[in-house]
């Protein structure tokens, strides 16, 4: 089912008199604006993969994966019900966890006719207790029933690989491993090795060398 918060994100981005829901070339499309399809995805990018690289043969597509920054958690007692209590998700997603997803996308991204828009958003959740569960809550023991847009706090916008590079932490040494990645952007190396991938295939960055395990990687422009 549909969410007010993709409801909601559909008619920013298609704005006023342009159209909602258009069938095109078999795929259905969340809007089109100025003859750009605009695809907005919550889920995963890897499910619209095939779908974007199809569409991109002939079209110019906008895809628009939302992060959300700041989560209101909103207890009901049963669906559409009262209030119970109301509390801010420790949760918060950062421009970074951005490659979480890319690295299912480095197909597709970066192409002539594509852009990535990242907006991060303020959204409330509206819960109410899940199946067999009639007493009392337990964790995870709930269903959501709507998440609603409060707020875009910012968005990110990436046409190119070199879009990427604006992501890396400054004072990086021109030669780089995952391990300078990971403590200029005070993150997991896990995470830092998902963000050397993408930067790597998508041709922002290349391979060099080696320091004992380490991959090590250098800009393409610097390398050049």
């Amino acid at each position: 089912m549909e969410t007010s918060l993709h409801r909601e994100l559909k008619a920013i981005y298609a704005g006023a008199g342009n159209r909602q829901e258009v069938a095109c070339d078999g795929y259905r499309i969340d809007a089109v604006r100025r003859g750009q399809l605009i695809e907005i995805q919550h889920g995963s990018l890897a499910a619209i993969r095939d779908k974007v690289a199809t569409l991109l043969e002939k079209h110019r597509v906008l895809v628009v994966k939302p992060l959300v920054a700041r989560k209101q958690l909103i207890k009901q007692d049963k669906k559409q019900g009262r209030v119970i209590s109301k509390r801010f998700s420790p949760k918060r997603a950062q421009l970074l966890d951005l490659f979480e997803e890319l690295v299912y996308f480095v197909q597709v991204f970066p192409h002539r006719r594509l852009v990535l828009e990242v907006p991060l958003v303020e959204v409330e959740e509206l819960r109410y207790p899940g199946h067999g569960r009639r007493r009392r809550w337990r964790r995870n023991d709930f269903q959501v029933e709507d998440q609603r847009l409060v707020r875009v706090v910012e968005t990110f916008r990436f046409k190119k690989s070199a879009d990427l590079c604006r992501l890396l932490p400054s004072g990086l040494p021109t030669t780089f491993h995952t391990g300078h990645l990971a403590e200029g952007l005070k993150m997991p190396r896990h995470t830092a090795q998902r963000m050397a991938y993408c930067l790597r295939e998508t041709g922002a960055i290349r391979i060099v060398g080696k320091e004992g395990n380490a991959i090590l990687y250098r800009h393409r422009r610097r390398a050049a």
